[in-house]
């Protein structure tokens, strides 16, 4: 069973609907494009990890969410500094810190299956006029949101699993088993979707 990305809770963060709270996060993931400033986009990361606060998930349960992530914030930062100064790595990491954060606010208070159903409810308009299917695309996205947790776990279970072998934190002998269990799970979803479709 994959696990979900939504921690159940009484907060108002809970309490709001989901389509106010995607509104929301597209809203701020566009301003938050528009701010250069280092010191606003502190704010906005304050903002962010404030109301991650507010959800009352666990620290612990956060952590699991974003430990993976500060690798790729740390590699992001060394090449903006790099090649774009300091300032604008500072000013990139606090953006997406602050996205992500907020991300995160809306996937742990907001069942997934309310996220879906405000998405296919907004595409319907498209799938009048024959540009999209609106219920595959709202499928496709439950499985990304469905299969991120579960390639994660993955990585931890082979992780364990070589460890335990004396082969460490070899590269390939971790990427490799984790790129087969990967495919091997789309290939039984897509035979799944296959089966029930008319």
């Amino acid at each position: 069973m994959m696990e979900p990305l939504y921690v159940p809770g009484r907060t108002p963060l809970h309490q709001l609907p989901a389509w106010l709270k995607l509104l929301v996060l597209i809203a701020a993931g566009a301003g938050l494009f528009m701010l250069r400033d280092p010191r606003w986009l502190s704010a906005a990361f304050a903002v962010a990890a404030g109301l991650v606060a507010a959800t009352g998930v666990a620290a612990s349960a956060v952590w699991r969410q974003v430990r993976g992530l500060l690798w790729v914030l740390l590699a992001v930062a060394l090449f903006t500094g790099w090649f774009q100064g300091w300032s604008e790595a500072l000013a990139v990491v606090l953006r997406v810190g602050a996205m992500v954060g907020l991300a995160l606010v809306v996937t742990l208070s907001t069942r997934t299956s309310d996220l879906i159903a405000v998405c296919e409810r907004a595409l319907m308009p498209l799938e009048r006029i024959g540009l999209v299917d609106a219920g595959k695309v709202a499928l496709a996205l439950a499985l990304a949101l469905r299969f991120v947790p579960e390639i994660w776990r993955n990585f931890q279970e082979i992780r364990e699993a070589q460890a335990a072998r004396g082969l460490g934190a070899h590269p390939v002998a971790l990427i490799v088993p984790l790129i087969v269990l990967t495919l091997k799970r789309a290939e039984e979803v897509a035979e799944a979707i296959d089966a029930r479709s008319p």
